[in-house]
């Protein structure tokens, strides 16, 4: 490969790196937001808010099971659930979305901890993939492990600069 060819991949898998920021970025701030309502927010409230996403696509397909699934789920959503699923999104949106500004920030050993900490939830998602079979902790599995991937990019360039400087 040529020192062009280099420059040009190290420039790309730079810009991913930036770019999955971003995206994790905003889906932890997500997460940690909606952790926030679930804790604020009283029991009644969630359950009528989350009907209301629904119901359209349980009138128009009875067939949907997603939809279904979570109207059952509704019927027994007890508030010390709710406080769970709340405190759970809290930290862990709020967890990744600290480790996303650290990077962002570069500071140097937030590379290290990211990549541990994505690792054990990557660990748990797999865990649960295999319990339950959603494809959506797989693919989340798949976007952190392409994240890890990206951190450690990044972590060798920066290292390899601060060492040259």
């Amino acid at each position: 490969m040529s020192a062009h060819q280099s420059l040009r991949a190290t420039r790309v898998l730079h810009w991913l790196f930036e770019a999955s920021l971003a995206i994790k970025g905003v889906l932890c701030s997500a997460e940690a937001l909606a952790g926030l309502g679930l804790l604020i927010a009283p029991n009644p409230v969630v359950v009528k808010f989350v009907f209301w996403l629904n119901h359209y696509n349980i009138a128009a397909t009875h067939q949907d099971s997603l939809a279904n699934w979570t109207r059952q789920a509704l019927e027994k959503f007890p508030v010390g659930t709710q406080h769970f699923y709340g405190i759970y999104l809290l930290f862990h949106g709020g967890l990744k979305l600290t480790l996303m500004v650290m990077l962002w920030m570069r500071i140097l050993w937030a590379y290290p901890a990211g990549m541990l900490v994505l690792s054990g939830f990557v660990a748990y998602q797999v865990t649960e993939f295999a319990r339950t079979g959603s494809p959506f902790l797989l693919l989340l599995s798949v976007f952190d492990l392409f994240m890890i991937g990206l951190i450690w990019q990044e972590y060798q360039a920066l290292k390899s600069k601060q060492s040259a400087q």
